[in-house]
């Protein structure tokens, strides 16, 4: 069972075999100008994501849709969200940023006024910092509790799924409340509205996601099908990207901030939590000189992978010189502590600019 609010997935190879899943490798010698993500199959899974493709290479309209839940900080393994909405800006995408304020009230009880508050200081703030240009005519954000159309539309989907359904998809138990069963169908709304006819009509729809969130987008492909002859729909696509390991080795998450770095965190944090992360290194350094460390479980090696290394060259460099044991660990967070400190020095200026841009973003509200 895949839960959306509790699951930590690392059997990727099982995800794709148990849910249908294609590998995100047979698709990306199409793909013009891949992104680092998709390059080092940090995104490994896709669904119909040959549509995005073919939208892109006919410069033909296209939407993403990525929603965030306010709950917590936002850390540094959310940024792979981020980078691949700027990604699609670049490539003329109409861009959907749900904020999911009715599901962190079901899911977590969270009130709607601290989900908003939320929303403008930890995420949009980032959002903006970290690239994405909310100043373009392509970009729409809005308040899941606010957006009457949304609501609207997720009221209509219920009348094409049963109780039954949910249970099965998503393991709602007896002790489920009713708005927490509500919830994904406003997610499916979210979804599927870019294609009403007021944003332009049916289109092509990717929704970026980690594997976690692999039922909501199964519930919305079939409700899309089951919609069909009201809306002409067509089932939305979407892309799975690996979860970032925490600096204790576990998931990276908010609710545990041992294994997080979080994106407001000071330059100086940062580079302190880098320093005391898990390695993929031996019990000695002769055993090391003599094996050679193992950076596919490494924490370290993984941050540079996912975020800190631009350059292909440099980052095979260092990792044949992790596995040959001619660069001993504390070499590695060197240089690591000092790429992830002068990047959240950067950051840290532009978060100061960016939470007035942020709180107007909402100001509809």
């Amino acid at each position: 069972m895949i839960d959306p609010w509790s699951s930590a997935v690392v059997d990727y190879e099982n995800l794709i075999e148990q849910f249908g899943i294609k590998p995100f490798a047979d698709l990306l010698p199409e793909v013009d100008d891949p992104p680092v993500l998709m390059k080092r199959g940090i995104i490994f899974g896709q669904r119909d994501f040959g549509r995005i493709v073919k939208a892109m290479h006919e410069k033909s309209e296209f939407a993403v849709v990525s929603g965030m839940m306010p709950s917590g900080k936002m850390h540094i393994g959310h940024k792979m969200i981020v980078d691949q909405l700027v990604w699609y800006q670049k490539h003329g995408a109409d861009i959907f940023i749900p904020i999911a304020d009715m599901e962190s009230f079901s899911a977590r009880d969270i009130e709607f006024k601290e989900s908003r508050e939320l929303a403008i200081v930890e995420y949009l703030t980032n959002y903006i910092a970290l690239g994405l240009d909310f100043k373009q005519k392509n970009i729409h954000c809005y308040l899941q509790s606010e957006n009457k159309t949304v609501q609207s539309l997720a009221y209509l989907t219920g009348k094409r799924v049963n109780l039954n359904e949910m249970k099965a998809i998503y393991g709602f138990s007896g002790s489920t409340n009713i708005s927490h069963l509500y919830v994904p169908l406003v997610q499916v709304a979210d979804i599927l509205h870019p294609q009403l006819e007021e944003f332009g009509g049916p289109k092509p729809t990717v929704v970026p996601v980690g594997p976690d969130q692999d039922p909501h987008i199964r519930l919305t492909r079939d409700i899309a099908d089951r919609l069909k002859s009201k809306f002409n729909f067509i089932a939305p696509s979407s892309t799975y990207h690996r979860f970032i390991t925490g600096l204790t080795g576990d998931k990276m998450s908010s609710s545990k901030p041992k294994t997080a770095i979080f994106l407001s965190d000071k330059p100086e944090v940062a580079e302190k939590k880098i320093k005391t992360a898990k390695t993929g290194g031996r019990e000695s350094l002769d055993e090391q000189k003599k094996l050679g460390g193992i950076p596919e479980d490494c924490v370290v090696y993984e941050m540079l992978l996912y975020h800190l290394v631009e350059s292909d060259k440099e980052l095979v460099e260092m990792y044949h010189d992790c596995k040959n044991g001619t660069m001993m660990c504390g070499e590695c967070k060197a240089k690591a502590s000092t790429m992830i400190r002068i990047f959240f020095k950067d950051l840290s200026k532009r978060r100061n600019v960016a939470e007035g841009e942020a709180r107007k973003i909402l100001s509809n509200y």
